[in-house]
């Protein structure tokens, strides 16, 4: 547990997640010009937020309060969101939203203790009927398919782990310790009982 002390690991693991969403965002953007009639949700705002997405996840972290793992489950819902609503692909007009709401609903799941969504609405610097709205919407989205059992746990992890490597700034033990330190947290036993599809958030 002293491992969790140490203030490098996870702000390399933010820095990581922000990279992946910033290109995943700006590549869905460049879609957009051509696809006028792109599906809008609640989930999109009337202009892009002026808070970068490394900003906005570090603040997140700073005040969230959650276990480590629960930015990988966040993850892991952000692919499946992604999967089941294919025509609602995150770009730079959304995903600061899906970014607090599924860190919200990950920490919900996997936290013994968490905040209200009023909290969680002051955090991400929307109102806490906005909050509610979002988390009803993608828990939908979801299927209210919540659960991550250890395999698709470590394989999230895993495909994480790979892509971190391809990253010049961050020496292999890093990478090594913070997903492996992450991993400590998943407190789940059940084995996994369909074949994990392949993710698509991964730019």
């Amino acid at each position: 547990m002293a491992e969790l002390e140490n203030p490098n690991l996870m702000p390399k693991l933010i820095t990581f997640l922000s990279s992946l969403l910033q290109k995943t965002a700006e590549s869905n953007d460049l879609d957009r010009q051509f696809q006028p009639q792109k599906v809008v949700s609640v989930f999109h705002g009337l202009s892009r937020p002026s808070i970068s997405i490394e900003c906005y996840l570090e603040r997140i972290f700073k005040y969230a309060n959650c276990s480590p793992c629960c930015f990988i489950i966040a993850y892991v819902y952000l692919d499946r969101f992604s999967q089941r609503q294919p025509s609602l692909s995150i770009d730079s007009f959304n995903v600061h939203r899906l970014l607090i709401t599924s860190v919200m609903v990950a920490a919900k799941f996997m936290d013994d203790m968490y905040y209200n969504n009023a909290y969680y609405a002051k955090v991400g610097g929307i109102s806490t009927i906005e909050m509610n709205y979002l988390e009803i919407d993608f828990l939908f989205g979801l299927g209210f398919h919540l659960n991550v059992t250890p395999n698709t746990f470590n394989t999230y992890c895993s495909h994480l782990q790979r892509e971190m490597m391809l990253q010049p700034p961050l020496s292999i033990a890093d990478q090594s310790s913070t997903l492996n330190l992450v991993r400590l947290h998943l407190s789940f036993n059940e084995d996994e009982t369909s074949h994990h599809k392949q993710q698509q958030l991964a730019v």
